[in-house]
């Protein structure tokens, strides 16, 4: 079993031998003459290297992929000896202030950490070291490309200190855009290119980077480097058979879920627009340099750190900077909305909203319900995304009076550190053969879904919760909402650390408070976080919809347009209220008003598109979905509706280009596997049409997965309330029954 490497913060230590030895610097990486002898001297290194690793390399999962069950490759073919990767002190000579950055960062902690490895040396122990390659493909290319993860490798593993490194990521020649699984060719590492714009493999002298820094940039930079599908190549994954022994499973797709967001400006079909926003453009925002930093250009530099939601990794090596800087971006405000949206009697049907807008009346022992809306509002995929099963979010719901004492509360951590088992938390929960909720992230054993509560950017969820007003109080009731975020789950931190650990941070997103009095509440000043009345209904309408109340959705909307009669995405999420409804007239009738205030608008135009075919008015419907196409050839809904009504039409050429077109943006689009696979069959294309049906039948969903047992209700009781969609919180822990865990800030190892 390969060892795993424990960090040392030696930042200052390598520098300093750098200054000292200056380019002679690391012995471990191949020196070679520059120029053509490089080129030469290099492909003679490769070949001999794969020449001796081939002799013993086992192949378990399919005879010659060297990455199998992951995907990454080797531009030239073969192994790459990690001896050619220079290591990132080399870079952080000159680039200080990057490599500093990223020594904190977790891609540059992505193998060491005892986070990853914890869960991948349960993966080696059950299939075998090359079962690791699946994750190590993205976590440690230095282990999967050099032949490192074999059975009986001696490869040198020092290169594990660095994770993903600089030469990692600038050394990728080509990616596979929206495929995801670590699908990338690896360069032989340069960082000089020649006169003719070849690329000098191996470190070079400073002086000569100097000389040439045009060069060098050529050398480690590609212009995909910039774009989004970049990150796609590792942030969007599948389960193969090949690794969970089952069937093909999406494991994450952050990637997808940007390109179908408002932030990517490819899909007319969300609820709002946003400028146009990368995934670099919020985790690599462009800092000022320091002095010394001869790596900056124009105004400044991408930063390095990776800034989203890592806080256990910071935390645990006493990175102090790179916490408090994640943490501030966590708390920015930027990213989630909570909207205290509604207060009413439990037994009616009316409710005064939304809360400060309206008055609002409370009676001693009354049950009362509140509405909470959370809006993910400024984030280009889901919240959360990636690992849910590990990640932990959730609503902290207290209602508490005068003296601050708690009269109820959902969402509270308990003694040991564990989360409410009642609270509302934003995750899913995988489950494997036999009904159990896979625990300590072995993702490969999973083969179901208990629920899924994440929420989509530019969406809404909808959270309820019910309690008694006390009989007797003096003063205010104060009832608050919060978004709470912990990097890790209690019990994986348990796992990975024992029980006898630090409390790790928990970083309240977002929150919002009101206090009551006996009596009548009259309105009140909305605070600056506040939305406009109109965006807090339409807020509330967006959750409606997707718990499928289609009714109040409508009632929702309605108000927007009361107060915003000019705005045209008001009519259309009517529309599409009463379109769920089966309310075609109407939704037709409401999407006409929208199209009269904007024309050309492709939302609206799409969704008239679906009238016309609930009409069976299919030349309009083609005329309509033509005219989105045209005007955002990335939405994938509008080339899915376009291909199957061209089929339809016995339009087979014209049905085939769009679903095409559908797999150019994701090729795993399930209805594009199974209409190509008859299309192409009815043109008499049989080796594709075949090609595409396997696939489908590959990537569909299982009809036998398993589902909940009686058994599996009494042992996670959590899922008879989350699974289903319109729930009630109404079993919140009263104050008496309350052991939380103490306050305070955590304590490092």
């Amino acid at each position: 079993m390969r060892k795993t490497v424990r960090p040392v913060d030696n930042n200052h230590v390598t520098l300093l031998l750098f200054l000292l030895s200056a380019s002679a610097a690391i012995p471990c990486v191949a020196q070679i003459d520059p120029a053509q002898d490089n080129r030469e001297n290099a492909t003679a290194a490769i070949r001999a290297f794969t020449g001796k690793i081939g002799k013993t390399y086992s192949f378990p999962f399919g005879n010659g992929n060297i990455a199998l069950p992951g995907s990454a490759s080797v531009e030239s073919g073969g192994f790459l000896d990690p001896s050619m990767f220079p290591r990132a002190a080399y870079c952080g000579h000159c680039h200080q202030q990057a490599y500093s950055e990223w020594r904190h960062s977790l891609h540059a902690n992505s193998f060491r950490t005892r986070f990853y490895s914890a869960s991948e040396d349960i993966l080696i122990s059950s299939k075998g070291i090359a079962a690791s390659k699946y994750c190590d493909r993205c976590h440690n290319p230095l282990g999967v490309l050099p032949s490192a993860l074999n059975t009986n490798s001696n490869i040198d593993h020092s290169f594990d200190e660095d994770g993903v490194s600089c030469t990692t990521c600038h050394s990728i020649q080509s990616i596979e855009p929206r495929l995801g699984n670590g699908v990338y060719a690896m360069g032989v590492p340069a960082v000089m290119v020649d006169e003719k714009g070849k690329r000098i493999p191996g470190i070079v002298p400073d002086a000569d980077i100097l000389a040439h820094l045009d060069r060098h940039f050529k050398a480690v930079m590609q212009d995909f480097y910039r774009q989004p599908e970049f990150c796609s190549a590792c942030h969007k994954a599948s389960l193969p058979p090949e690794l969970n022994g089952y069937k093909w499973l999406r494991s994450f797709t952050p990637y997808d879920e940007w390109q179908d967001s408002m932030f990517s400006r490819q899909n007319p079909l969300t609820f709002y627009q946003a400028d146009y926003a990368s995934c670099q453009d919020c985790h690599m925002k462009r800092e000022s340099a320091g002095p010394a930093y001869s790596g900056a250009k124009g105004s400044g530099f991408p930063s390095h750190r990776w800034l989203a939601g890592n806080t256990a990794v910071p935390f645990n090596y006493g990175y102090d900077e790179q916490l408090d800087k994640t943490i501030a971006f966590l708390k920015s405000g930027n990213y989630i909305g909570v909207d205290l949206f509604g207060l009413k009697a439990a037994d009616s049907e009316q409710m005064p909203a939304p809360i400060g807008a309206e008055s609002v009346n409370l009676s001693p022992g009354e049950v009362v319900q509140a509405w909470v809306v959370i809006e993910n509002k400024g984030i280009g995929h889901s919240f959360i995304p990636e690992l849910r099963d590990l990640y932990e979010a959730w609503v902290h719901f207290s209602v508490k009076d005068a003296s601050g004492a708690t009269v109820c509360e959902s969402g509270f951590l308990e003694p040991d550190g564990t989360l409410d088992p009642r609270a509302h938390s934003f995750i899913n929960r995988p489950m494997d053969a036999a009904g159990n909720f896979i625990e300590s992230h072995m993702v490969w054993g999973e083969h179901a879904e208990g629920y899924d509560n994440t929420v989509q950017s530019g969406r809404s969820t909808l959270v309820r919760y019910e309690f008694r007003i006390p009989e007797h109080f003096d003063g205010p009731l104060t009832i608050t909402a919060a978004i709470n975020y912990r990097h890790f789950r209690q019990s994986y931190l348990n796992f990975v650390l024992g029980n006898d650990h630090p409390a790790y941070p928990v970083v309240e997103l977002a929150s919002r408070s009101y206090a009551f009095r006996l009596g009548t509440n009259p309105p009140a000043v909305p605070l600056p976080i506040d939305d406009p009345e109109w965006k807090r209904w339409n807020n509330l309408g967006i959750a409606l919809l997707d718990v499928q109340r289609f009714d109040d959705a409508e009632q929702a909307f309605e108000h927007v347009l009361h107060l915003r009669p000019d705005y045209k995405d008001g009519y259309v999420n009517l529309a599409l209220a009463f379109f769920q409804m089966e309310k075609v007239a109407a939704s037709r009738a409401q999407l006409a008003k929208a199209l009269l205030l904007e024309p050309n608008d492709a939302r609206a135009t799409y969704y008239m598109a679906l009238i016309e075919r609930e009409d069976k008015h299919s030349d309009a419907e083609i005329t309509d979905l033509e005219k989105v196409v045209s005007q955002y050839p990335l939405c994938r809904d509008a080339r899915r509706d376009l291909g199957i009504v061209y089929e339809q039409q016995h339009r087979a050429k014209d049905a085939i280009m769009q679903f095409q077109a559908l797999q150019g943006i994701d090729p795993d689009d399930l209805m594009a596997h199974l209409h190509l696979a008859g299309l192409y069959r009815r043109i008499g294309m049989a080796k594709e049409a075949s090609e595409e049906e396997a696939q489908y039948n590959k990537e569909k969903e299982d009809p036998a997965a398993p589902s909940y047992s009686p058994d599996t209700l009494r042992r996670y009781p959590d899922i008879l309330i989350e699974s289903v969609p319109w729930h009630l919180h109404n079993d919140m822990t009263p104050a008496s029954e309350l052991m939380v865990a103490p306050p305070g800030k955590p304590s490092r190892p």
